[in-house]
């Protein structure tokens, strides 16, 4: 019985998602991604799953991000991003319908770099969302949407963003242990 309310509830809230982001048809799937780092350190990212039916586990996926500046967040999420969609177009998988970007307009635009390389702008609702208001971003708009604080597309939104967060803080937190035992045994 709770199940069958989380299931009601998420469809719910990506029925409000497709509203408050003006889409045509209700997205049914939804990736979020997020970059952790410390202090410039063990970059990894993180893309977390959304269905019908909530948070998809099996599907979430971790980055080991290198080759960049350490802390450029930019530079990490389009090398998630890149990694992601690439592998994604090869095995012919499904897209989600929306792509949550942690972070605003920075962040979001280094995303769409990766998207149009890979030739999948307008394929996908792709969006950012940033910390402090809350306030969603699409790509080429300065001007932000705010969504209403109470309403079922915003919790669905956060919930993503919440998710990616802590998925990406475990996964770094466990990489940077690992690289201290390294350290200690060395």
């Amino acid at each position: 019985e709770a199940h069958l309310a989380g299931k009601q509830t998420t469809q719910e809230r990506f029925q409000a998602l497709q509203e408050a982001l003006d889409m045509l048809e209700t997205p049914s799937r939804m990736e979020c991604f997020d970059i952790s780092h410390s202090a410039g350190e063990a970059t990894v990212a993180s893309c977390v799953v959304f269905d019908e039916n909530g948070p998809r586990k099996s599907d979430y996926r971790k980055f080991n991000i290198d080759g960049i500046t350490g802390g450029d967040d930019y530079a990490a999420m389009q090398q998630a991003l890149l990694r992601r969609y690439t592998r994604m177009k090869k095995e012919d998988a499904r897209l989600p319908d929306v792509v949550l970007i942690d972070g605003g307009k920075g962040q979001l635009s280094s995303a769409m770099k990766s998207i149009k390389k890979l030739g999948l702008e307008g394929k996908m609702t792709v969006i950012g969302i940033a910390k402090k208001l809350e306030e969603i971003y699409f790509p080429g708009d300065s001007i932000p949407l705010y969504i209403n604080k109470k309403s079922e597309s915003l919790k669905l939104i956060q919930q993503a963003r919440n998710e990616a967060h802590r998925f990406a803080i475990t996964f770094h937190r466990d990489k940077r242990s690992q690289a201290f035992l390294k350290t200690e045994l060395t």
